[in-house]
């Protein structure tokens, strides 16, 4: 039996585009609630980021099961007295249309409290709503770069781009845990309120290790890869058949062990630079090496079992491949128009068993539906 849903009889109405708010509201159509995506002519533009996924966008079709697709152009007063006939009954209103574009079209989050006190507003943006820089383009890879995300990512030769949207993400993730909180509280009260996330507030909510760490050292950590700032041996390491192993030696106990039963030397914790963490950091290169040394007379499946025998915390450096075959993956079947995709499985695991999630929408499948029921 397929458990019920606990945001079912919720109506969220998103006028959304990308990453950043159908990440939002994707979690809240997962939980049961109806979620109608309000949509331009041409449609989401993230349909249009790939055709990977049996022909259509990876990224529309992780990010928009579940929800009705409806197009409408707020500019014709037919369609806007639509979306202000779906306001007025919605519990939730997603926007992350360019700072400034929903007050002049008519919709503007205070405005619409104002008329609906029960309605609980969310408005996305790259650098909020005021300042300098809220009028300014937000891309995720721009705001990986502002908020200083790049430069403690990648190897000391020069900043790195986390590998996909994690800015979007981080913000969207961000909004949708906001809802849930504004939702309880109108269950106390009685009233929502507005809720306004930045892709930038979000990424400096993660940086904030590597800001106080700067501000209170003023030096910024530094770039090294898979290495660890402070703790050696710590990184990858080539086996014989070309698999990468990351270690993690947390203390010398585990040291004085992988020394012993990985590397056959349990004296090796005796010689000078190989005695302490300090020393150790300090002669990086030269431990690093030796260990490496003893990585490479191994295959992957030879350094698995020491590994697991001296009890130290290992994992290989996967591609995208490896992922894909990962035993640890779950995965859900999603419903398209081209076909059921297998896509991984949301993270949170719940007692009263796995949900349903709903098909991926074709561009404008409900219109009609939802002009006749809100017109």
């Amino acid at each position: 039996m397929t458990p019920g849903k606990p945001l079912e009889g919720l109506l969220v109405v998103s006028m959304e585009q990308a990453v950043a708010a159908p990440v939002c509201s994707g979690k809240l159509a997962d939980a049961g609630a109806r979620v109608i995506k309000i949509e331009r002519a041409e449609g989401d533009f993230a349909r249009g980021y790939d055709a990977a996924c049996n022909g259509q966008s990876t990224y529309f079709v992780w990010l928009n099961r579940g929800k009705e697709s409806v197009v409408l152009d707020i500019k014709n007063p037919a369609d806007k007295a639509v979306l202000a006939n779906l306001l007025a009954q919605a519990d939730v209103f997603i926007q992350n249309l360019a700072p400034g574009a929903m007050g002049r079209a008519g919709f503007g989050s205070a405005e619409l409290r104002a008329k609906h006190p029960k309605l609980i507003t969310v408005d996305i943006s790259g650098y909020g709503e005021e300042g300098e820089y809220a009028s300014m383009k937000a891309y995720d890879l721009l705001v990986q770069a502002e908020s200083g995300l790049a430069s403690v990512t990648g190897r000391p030769e020069g900043p790195g781009r986390v590998g996909f949207s994690v800015c979007d993400i981080a913000c969207g993730t961000m909004a949708h845990a906001a809802v849930l909180e504004a939702l309880i509280e109108r269950g106390i009260t009685g009233r929502g309120k507005g809720v306004a996330v930045s892709l930038f507030d979000g990424m400096a909510d993660w940086m904030n290790v590597p800001l106080l760490y700067f501000e209170g050292t003023g030096k910024a950590p530094g770039r090294i890869g898979l290495a660890h700032p402070s703790i050696c041996p710590y990184g990858a390491f080539e086996t014989s058949d070309g698999a990468l192993v990351l270690i993690s030696i947390q203390n010398e106990r585990e040291w004085a062990k992988f020394c012993a039963l990985f590397l056959g030397e349990p004296d090796l914790p005796k010689r000078e630079g190989f005695r302490t963490n300090v020393e150790r950091v300090a002669q990086r290169p030269m431990v690093d090496a030796h260990v490496g040394a003893g990585f490479k007379r191994l295959t992957r499946a030879d350094c698995a079992t020491r590994l697991n025998e001296a009890g130290i915390a290992y994992g290989f450096v996967n591609g995208v491949d490896g992922l894909s075959k990962h035993p640890a993956l779950r995965r859900v079947a999603v419903e398209t128009e081209a076909g059921v995709v297998q896509v991984a499985a949301p993270a949170a695991r719940f007692s009263d068993g796995l949900r349903a999630f709903g098909p991926v929408p074709k561009l404008g499948e409900h219109t009609d539906k939802v002009r006749a029921e809100f017109g």
